[in-house]
């Protein structure tokens, strides 16, 4: 018989710090998607090559973000993450960062267009409240500078 775990077994969460939010921040659309400028924001740890890899030896407490070129090559992403499976990530980026597939999107006028930065964490952070406090500020100001009015992310 074999025994299979729970995924929440195999990759265990253990949120420390969870910031107190008593409303859910939510901005409508204000014009159809159509026109919309969309960023993507993974937590999928792909990062480019040149650039620092997550600390995974520091597990849970690297809240850092990467910024990646919405027109990187596949061939210059890499994934620093220990906390899913991501062999078909590794495979094809689309899978966690899907600027192909959204540059589709732009061409068939689905979507405006792809913003010129991407966002990606290492999602495995157990202090939301430092991420909440920094990083996350970062690339909320980072996105406000880009003009994107809306995000598309995608979750590890």
């Amino acid at each position: 018989m074999t025994a299979y775990l729970d995924p929440g077994e195999r990759f265990p969460r253990g949120v420390e710090v969870t910031p107190a939010m008593e409303t859910i921040p939510w901005t409508p659309l204000t014009k159809p998607l159509s026109e919309c400028r969309v960023a993507l924001v993974t937590t999928g740890g792909v990062h480019l090559k040149q650039q620092k890899p997550f600390d995974i030896d520091n597990d849970g407490y690297d809240w850092s973000y990467r910024e990646v070129p919405s027109d990187a090559s596949a061939t210059d992403l890499m994934v620093t993450h220990n906390h899913y499976d991501h062999a078909h990530v590794d495979g094809d980026f689309n899978f966690m960062l899907p600027t192909d597939r959204f540059r589709e999107l732009a061409q068939a006028g689905v979507i405006g267009e792809l913003g010129p930065r991407c966002y990606s964490f290492y999602g495995y952070i157990k202090d939301l409240e430092a991420l909440a406090e920094t990083s996350a500020k970062d690339v909320a100001r980072h996105l406000k500078e880009d003009r994107v009015d809306a995000v598309f992310m995608t979750p590890a």
